[in-house]
Order: structure tokens, then sequence, then C-alpha cells
């Protein structure tokens, strides 16, 4: 006998050799029709493995992450047999899950493949998951992979298998197909119900530009149809809201091929958008006891080998800026810590003196290959709302939860209010990855957790996400279409003040080495406007967007009244624009609509003559004729309500 362990921490016997799907059958026949995947002892296991020790069970659903991470990976498992069916030249490559769906890398030969293919391969797909084969894993030798695969002529899966130990190999069949995967999949294809084929990209192998240009096939999947049905739906709403479209309609920013790819044009709305928020987060960090520092846009290579960011991204970033000075050579700034390590450095600091909080924003550089850019989410040149706390071991708590506080606050003010986070941590098989040893890591992590706790948050942990330098706590926000985005991370790092040799005196007068805080609400500028356009589908809270109240003119004879109305705004800080071109009045009051203006100021005879206005509420219409200092009233009252006043 064997006993397990569930989540809720209750134990049961069981006979040696069960299986999850055996378990889940006697706890309920509801749950074994719907369990997906399972986990055993922290590892993704088949529903089908036989479990011969003691252990930690957990089942997943279609509810849980891992039961659609299962299913989307089976599900591109069914994709690659149905391309093999009706492209039996096709070279499969890689077909993981996604967040939201899957996808498989193929290299079609000669053949160019379309949209308009996308549907006979959809077809064949629920044909062959409609038969209800079964997922079956299966042990493989090296050598018994590489003549598979030397057979079927393909060279990315022998490239694949090169890099893999044996003895570690495993193959997944279900029908007459078989893949190179090391496992997670759902009991059968029947369990699939709808299917829809998205879109063809193209993508470079192992993500290397120098390497063959494959065709990247998108899908997602569904257990019923209803479910793909509302999620097209969800797509439809997202198109709308893309902030691509929407930065374009709003006048916000640009891109130019002259300029580079990657790096946005800021337009004066756009300009003036970003700076509101920038203002904002500096007023609550004044607060918060942030000092403001200025680092240049560039640093000495030596700095980034000092930091360890040249030996970990050197090679996948902007290469070296030479100078006329022999052997001198500079990067673009990666990321702002280095330079605030120095700032830390340029004079000695006592424990009185701590924590020392620095805030930039700052403009960083990063080469993303040409695929991957995306609007603003993907960019080369993006500005950090960065921090860097450098405190003594005693104040990290506090400090920590300091921050949580800040970060709640941010997003608070700004509507996102559906948010979990995640504990990322080290992956303790590939220390590699990593700088620093084991201790600092350990105490780094568990300062995390305790905070989590400590603060009541919804957090998970992930193994194998932590920057290289050190753990964090990511904040996962949801947006209006239920789409989740990365969004503010706060990382404790004991690695750099060691590597930069920062030092604080003690009441002992001895030194000591501070502990820093990385910390970004926002994340970047640039991705956190887009993920707020996309939120909000531009209609931002009153107190952020560009211009509050839009003074339209029936007609030109109303110009000197519009004047009057305009200084009466600015007077009480009101942001107004007067529109008194030449046009109809409807036409003024579509085009407000369109640029999401919160309110409308019509100013016509009656108006005029009674010093009043008539005034339209985007999206609502017309509420009424106000006196001026009644219309102030009512916008200012607005503007109070969605910027609630300071609390961390």
């Amino acid at each position: 006998m064997i006993e397990i362990c569930f989540p809720d921490k209750s134990k049961r016997p069981f006979k040696k050799g069960v299986t999850p799907l055996e378990i889940a059958q006697s706890i309920s026949e509801g749950l074994a029709r719907n369990v997906l995947s399972s986990s055993f002892n922290g590892n993704i296991i088949e529903v089908s493995t036989p479990l011969k020790k003691n252990g930690d069970l957990k089942l997943f659903t279609w509810n849980d992450i891992e039961g659609k991470a299962a299913f989307w990976h089976s599900s591109a498992h069914i994709l690659a047999q149905s391309i093999l069916s009706l492209y039996p030249k096709a070279k499969l490559t890689i077909g993981p899950p996604i967040e939201n769906g899957f996808y498989y890398d193929v290299d079609f030969g000669n053949f160019s493949f379309t949209e308009r293919d996308l549907i006979p391969l959809e077809k064949k797909f629920l044909n062959f998951a409609r038969e209800k084969f079964e997922f079956k894993m299966r042990m493989c030798s090296k050598a018994e992979a590489l003549k598979y695969y030397k057979k079927e002529n393909n060279p990315f899966k022998l490239e694949l298998i090169e890099n893999l130990k044996d003895g570690e190999i495993s193959f997944c069949d279900h029908a007459d197909f078989t893949d190179l995967c090391k496992g997670g999949h759902i009991p059968n294809t029947g369990h699939i119900k709808a299917v829809k084929l998205l879109s063809v990209a193209g993508a470079y192998w192992r993500g290397d530009e120098s390497r063959e240009q494959l065709t990247r096939i998108y899908g997602i999947s569904f257990p019923k149809q209803k479910e793909l049905n509302e999620y097209l739906k969800l797509l439809e709403q997202a198109k709308k809201r893309d902030h691509r479209k929407l930065g374009k309609e709003l006048e916000l920013f640009t891109f130019s091929k002259k300029v580079g790819q990657g790096l946005p044009l800021w337009l004066p709305k756009g300009a003036e958008l970003r700076e509101r928020l920038e203002n904002f987060l500096k007023n609550v960090q004044n607060l918060a006891g942030y000092e403001q520092v200025i680092s240049p846009h560039i640093g000495n290579k030596e700095l980034y080998v000092t930091s360890g960011h040249y030996e970990k991204y050197g090679a996948d970033s902007f290469q070296p800026i030479q100078t006329p000075a022999d052997g001198e050579e500079f990067l673009l700034k990666p990321m702002n810590c280095p330079h605030h390590c120095e700032i830390y450095k340029s004079k000695p600091w006592s424990y009185r003196d701590l924590p020392k909080r620095y805030a930039e924003f700052g403009t960083v550089y990063r080469y993303e290959q040409s695929g991957e850019l995306h609007g603003l989410t993907r960019v080369r040149g993006f500005t950090q709302d960065d921090a860097h706390i450098f405190c003594a071991p005693e104040q990290l708590d506090d400090e920590f939860k300091k921050v949580i506080d800040l970060v709640l606050y941010v997003f608070k003010s700004l509507g996102f209010k559906n948010f979990s986070t995640q504990v990322s941590l080290r992956d303790p098989d590939k220390p590699e990855k990593y700088i620093g040893n084991l201790k600092n890591w350990e105490m780094a992590e568990n300062a995390i957790i305790n905070a989590a706790i400590e603060k009541d948050l919804n957090y998970s942990v992930e193994k194998g996400e932590a920057a290289f330098y050190g753990p964090k706590l990511d904040f996962m926000v949801k947006d209006a279409l239920g789409r989740r985005w990365q969004l503010g991370t706060i990382q404790v790092d004991y690695n750099l003040p060691e590597r930069f040799n920062l030092t604080y005196k003690g009441s002992d007068n001895n030194l000591y080495r501070p502990i820093m805080i990385h910390r970004a609400p926002f994340g970047s500028m640039e991705r956190f406007v887009a993920i707020l356009l996309e939120h909000t589908g531009g209609n931002f809270p009153i107190w952020l967007t560009p211009t509050q109240a839009n003074i339209l003119c029936v007609s030109e004879k109303h110009k000197n009244y519009a004047q009057k109305v305009l200084k009466f705004f600015e007077n009480h800080e009101i942001r107004a624009l007067i529109d008194d071109r030449n046009e109809t009045i409807g036409k003024k009051i579509r085009e407000s609509e369109v640029s999401k203006i919160p309110y409308m100021i019509i100013l016509g005879e009656k108006e005029a003559q009674s010093q009043s206005v008539s005034l339209r509420k985007h999206r609502k219409g017309d509420i009424g004729n106000f006196d001026l200092d009644s219309v102030v009233k009512l916008i200012k009252n607005e503007i109070k309500d969605s910027h609630a006043g300071l609390n961390v």
C-alpha cells in the first residue's frame, strides 16, 4: 500500500500502482469524467501513470491552469497529426501550449501555407479528436529516437534529441501518430469538442534570426462549443480594444521605420498622458520617502560586466559602442540597477541613513527580435518606473510590505481591481542560470513568501521564473476582457550589493552589506499604457485623460464666449480644448465621441445669452443645461472620485 496526500492535507491509502484517474474515480465519477491532468510531488504526470510510492497528488480539471495547459498541449499534438495527414512532407518542430491556446512550428518546404489553408486543417483536427484516441507515453533510448527521426528526415527533431540525455527521452503516441514529448496530456482526444485555428505567422527556428524560417500555426480548443463561441466574441472585443488601433485613433503614439523598429514615438497627447502617469507615481513616491535620480542612457561595458548583465545577456543584446579611444566600449543601458548601485556608492552611509530609496523613470534598451515586436507591449526602447531600495536586513520585511502597499494603491487608482500575485523562485535544477550563493537566495525567497502571507495576497509559486540575480513577486492583473497581464514586480537582491561591494556602517562601527529591493509598479511606461488602453478601451479615468472637456461652438459667432468658458475651466485646473471649426455641431460631437473626451460643452445662442452651457457626457449623451460653477463642480467631483486620496 502507498499513502496519498491531497491538497487539503487529508491522506488516504491506495494499492501500489494506482493511477491518478483511478483515484479520481474513487472520489467521484463526476471528477473522473472531468480530470484532465495531475501532478505528483510537484511534477506533472499523466492521469494514467501508476503511482508506486507515497506522495502529494493534485488532480486538475479545465478550471485549473494546469488542466488547460494539458488540454492545449494535447491539442498541439492533434494539430501536428493533422498537418502530417494533409502535408506528409512537412517537417514538425515544436508545439507548446501558451497562455491562451497553442501553436505548432512547421517547415512546409516549398509549400506556402496561408490563412485559407486553416479551414481544411481544422476539419481534419476535429475528425481526429472525435476518435477518442488515448495519449500514451513511452520512454525511448537516444539511439532509437535518433534512428526514428533520421528515417523521418527531420533535422529539427534530431537537433533537439542531440541536446537531450539518454534515459530522459520520451515519446507520446496517439492513434498512428507519435511525437517527441516530455509529457502532460489529457486522457484522450475526445475531451476536445471545439477548436479554432486562429492565424498563421512566421517564426525562426529556436528564435534565432540566422536560422530557418518556419510557419507558426496558432489555435485554441475547448471542451464545449459554447466556450469557443464566447472566446471568439471576446476576440472581437479585443480587436476593437487593440492598443495599436486605439493609439492611432487617439493620436497617442506612432512608429517609424526610419527611426527603427520597436522604438515608439510619443505624440503630444500621448506624451501628456505619459507625463501625467509619471507625475502621479512621482507624487506617491515622494510621500513614501523616495528620492529622484537620473542616470545616462549608456554605460561603460565594465559596469555591466560587474553587474553580471553582460555575461547573461551580452551576446543577445545591442552590441558595444566603440569610442575613438582605443579599447573603450560603452553599452546602451539594459537596466537601471547598476547605475543606482554606483549612485549609492558615491558616498559612505551609516545604518542611521537607511533605507535609501532611489527612483528613476529610466529608459533602457534591449534587442528584441523583429518577429517578437508588438506595438507598445514588446519594444526595443522603453522607460521603466524603476526604483531601488538599499536597506539593512532588519528593515527588509517592513520595506517589502511598504512596496506592496504602494503597488496596490497604484492598481486601485487606475482601475485594476482583479489581480493575483506570483512568487517567482529560482530553478533548483539549473543553478547555472543564476548568480550569488544559495544562502542569500534562500533568505530572499523566504522574505518574499513571508510578506505575501502577511499581506494576505492571493499568490502562487513558480519555480524557474526568478530574475538571474534574485527572486521576485510579480503582480498579475486581469483586464476588462479577463486577460492576464504581468504588471508590477518587486525583487529582493542580495547579489548586486555584493558584486558592487556596497556597504554601510553599523552601530558597532563595522561595515555591513545592504540588501537591495528592485521595484516597478508599472513595469514599463510603454507596456503599462498599452495594457491600460486595452483595459479601458481608451476611456481613461478622467484625472488621467489628456483632454477632460471639449468646448464645441455651434457657430463661429460663439468664439468669444467659448474663450471665456475655456479661461474659466483653466482657472479651475480643468483641461479643455475649443473646437470652433466651420463644421456642423453633429460632426463635432461624433468626432469628440471617437476621441473619447469625457465631457462636451455645447455653446449656442441660448447658452451665450444665459451664460450657461449645454452638457454632454461621453457614451451617455445630453445631461442638461448648467451654469459654469455647476459644471466645474460636477467635473471636479468626478475627478476626485476617480482618484482617491493617497494612503500608502
